[in-house]
């Protein structure tokens, strides 16, 4: 069992950046591949980015290429979304999630846990 609790949402103008922390129960974190994923109003959650546990390999999605960067430290069981050029589309809830797969992977239904989510309220 994997619980993950997020943090470091909030409301952000335009261009702003924010970091968004998830952290992990348990003793076998570095084992579990790692995603963000969020859900706009209206919308259905979409995959933003993941990466592997030991850290060498991340994908993201193209709508945050460039902007957005994940990365884990396995000695503190947290996975952190740092997000820099924030638009008012990037306005969503933001949840962390967690797989025992080893590569990284973007379906929702391959990630078995989930955070409760943080909100991201990006600012015109």
């Amino acid at each position: 069992q994997v619980q993950l609790v997020e943090s470091g949402g909030g409301l952000v103008q335009a261009g702003g950046s924010l970091r968004l922390s998830c952290a992990a129960s348990g003793r076998t974190f570095s084992s579990y591949v790692m995603g963000w994923f969020r859900q706009a109003p209206g919308k259905e959650r979409e995959f933003v980015a993941a990466i592997t546990g030991s850290g060498v390999n991340s994908y993201y999605a193209d709508s945050v290429k460039g902007r957005f960067t994940i990365s884990r430290d396995n000695a503190k069981n947290t996975v952190y979304l740092q997000m820099n050029s924030l638009k008012p589309e990037d306005t969503a809830v933001y949840y962390c999630a967690a797989t025992a797969r080893i590569f990284v992977t973007t379906p929702i239904h391959h990630y078995n846990y989930w955070g409760q989510g943080t909100q991201v309220t990006v600012s015109s």
